[in-house]
């Protein structure tokens, strides 16, 4: 029993022993370092072009513990000719981490963006992101037909037209991601980035924010007042003393994607609203003059928050039926605001009547061939305005 008593206590000493040299080297031993991660440029981003022959990529991210430098190398052709292999050496805090850069580079694209790290002349780690653009952005805000209630959903037939969903970029084939109504079928986006495009040689990218059925009144920021309730209730609070006013869900959304985009970002706000303020029931109907006002104020109140005078197109949009084919006065009250100054002249979508529309023509949202025209004509109001600012 005392030899067992000694063996056991030698034992436990041994074991001790091992279990303190565990925690020591443990201690000692330094926690793996974390990867390279870069938040910009993301696949299939598009940054808006500042001239016609140039933009900016941002580059951001974060290196290794270890690294002593980072380099970018941007590769492909723009729209004047291959790049040159050039390695562009971007900012770097050792203390945090983080690298930043913003490298001018010519519109064109996709281009590939390969971030190499560097320790002391040695490269450690790389990353590549393998389609970037440099062209055409936009806000894409208003109704279902501004969503994805065409009746077929669109591909790109280019493949250089992508979708920000508010967290990731991706090809533009419908439907298209970060609506506010959760939409599911075709869109005119594909159409309409096709014909940029095919005009401009750039890529296109869109945000498309929209909702279906929604008033103007719907797209007010929070607490403005709304003097009659629209058809859909959904967006409008009541008041204890019966006072309706928006809730600013909407507008809310939308400023979240504007600013996410920054000032600059993007290169205009199409708007495609009006058939939920166009012929409503009576308790539920708003004169041109009260849309007019209403609509400058959202505008107004989205360039002041945004910090920045973006450009912002009018449709005229108010199609039912067949046999409600337009709305005189909303229209009016619709090119009113570029007629002001106020807005851009957008498409009159009104032309494109019951042979361009679902349900055999019978209603109001766009068939395959509404979708593709309706792309088409925002195209060319949009081509309207670049080919004035680009010369």
């Amino acid at each position: 029993m005392k030899t067992y008593r000694r063996h056991g206590s030698i034992l436990a000493r041994v074991l001790g022993l091992i279990l303190c040299l565990g925690g020591v080297l443990s201690a000692q031993t330094p926690p793996p370092a974390a990867a390279l991660s870069i938040t910009s440029p993301l696949d299939y981003q598009v940054f808006q072009r500042s001239t016609r022959l140039v933009g900016t990529i941002s580059i951001q991210g974060h290196a290794p513990s270890g690294a002593s430098r980072v380099e970018v190398l941007i590769t492909g052709r723009s729209v004047t000719g291959p790049l040159p292999s050039r390695w562009q050496r971007v900012a770097y805090d050792r203390g945090s981490g983080q690298f930043h850069g913003g490298l001018k580079t010519p519109a064109g694209g996709f281009y590939t963006v390969q971030i190499r790290i560097q320790s002391h002349s040695q490269t450690i780690e790389t990353a590549t992101v393998a389609h970037v653009g440099v062209g055409e952005v936009f806000v894409i805000a208003g109704q279902s037909n501004s969503t994805n209630y065409g009746e077929v959903r669109q591909v790109s037939e280019t493949g250089m037209v992508t979708t920000f969903s508010g967290n990731a970029w991706r090809l533009a084939n419908d439907p298209q991601p970060g609506v506010q109504d959760n939409s599911t079928k075709g869109s005119f986006i594909p159409s309409f980035g096709d014909s940029l495009y095919r005009r401009y040689g750039v890529p296109i990218g869109v945000a498309s924010v929209g909702h279906g059925s929604t008033s103007v009144r719907q797209w007010l920021p929070a607490g403005d007042r709304v003097e009659v309730m629209p058809t859909m209730t959904k967006y409008i609070t009541v008041k204890p003393d019966g006072t309706l006013v928006s809730d600013g869900t909407l507008f809310n959304g939308m400023m979240e994607r504007i600013q996410q985009l920054g000032v600059g970002g993007f290169r205009a706000v199409l708007w495609h609203q009006g058939e939920s303020d166009s012929h409503q029931p009576p308790a539920h109907d708003i004169t041109a003059e009260t849309y007019r006002r209403m609509m400058e104020r959202v505008i107004v109140a989205a360039r002041n928050q945004a910090g920045w005078k973006l450009p912002w197109f009018v449709a005229e949009a108010t199609y039912h039926t067949p046999e409600d084919q337009s709305c005189p006065p909303i229209r009016a009250a619709q090119a009113s605001l570029w007629q002001s100054g106020i807005a851009l002249e957008g498409p009159d979508t009104d032309t494109l009547t019951s042979a361009y529309r679902q349900n055999e023509g019978k209603g109001t949202h766009f068939n395959d061939a509404g979708l593709k025209a309706h792309g088409v004509l925002w195209a060319k109001a949009v081509e309207a305005y670049l080919d004035l600012i680009l010369r």
